[in-house]
């Protein structure tokens, strides 16, 4: 596998967004030269709903760059739109996809430390920047989630900056495992018991994860 490496780096201001120009901060735009990384995102960067947007465990989404020419095969009429940014992440990245990740590895970026914490669900918003009610549940299908990170040291990122895991604490537990769980829910007893206990894990999925364990089977 080549080495992992910021292709783009993207923020957003909260705008309209399609015809009933509902707020939201999906659409972004490249920035060249440093970003800083805090505690809740990328300087500069907005979410308009923060019950479902943003966030300790949706501090920074990140995309495989891999992930768009599939986009683009799939719906060829939105070619344009499939570029860096184009579902709305943060951060596009080359060298590695879901299959490569599992769940909380932790990534140094530039002078920042981020932790994959949970996929990106996604919502109509997508449907809305692309005007096509295919692409959520497409994205569900196909598994292209991306990833959200948590910030675990702040610091600054730039393009080209390399993207590596310095730690894997779960190493049994696989990204694209916990993908198909959060779209599917269909998870087994003992995966509900290893998910309680992930630290890594975003806190809402744990507590899910909790509360379908207590259901009578």
């Amino acid at each position: 596998m080549d080495k992992a490496s910021l292709v783009s780096i993207q923020v957003g201001r909260i705008a309209p967004l399609g015809p009933n120009r509902v707020p939201s901060a999906f659409v972004k735009h490249s920035v060249v030269g440093p970003v800083t990384v805090g505690l809740m995102g990328l300087g500069g960067d907005e979410q308009a709903d923060r019950s479902v947007h943003g966030g300790r465990d949706k501090a920074v989404y990140g995309y495989a760059a891999a992930h768009y020419p599939a986009w683009i095969e799939d719906f060829p009429e939105h070619a344009a739109t499939f570029v860096a940014g184009g579902v709305g992440e943060n951060l596009t990245i080359a060298g590695i996809s879901e299959p490569d990740i599992y769940v909380g590895d932790i990534h140094r970026i530039g002078s920042a430390t981020l932790q994959v914490c949970q996929p990106r669900q996604p919502c109509f918003k997508l449907a809305l920047h692309f005007d096509d009610n295919r692409l959520p549940k497409a994205m569900v299908r196909n598994g292209r989630a991306g990833w959200y990170y948590r910030v675990i040291e702040t610091g600054v990122i730039r393009h080209g900056d390399g993207v590596d895991c310095i730690a894997r604490p779960h190493p049994d537990f696989t990204f694209e495992r916990l993908i198909e769980i959060v779209n599917f829910r269909k998870p087994r007893r003992s995966e509900l018991e290893a998910m309680i206990e992930m630290t890594g894990l975003a806190d809402d999925l744990r507590a899910d994860s909790r509360t379908l364990l207590m259901k009578p089977s």
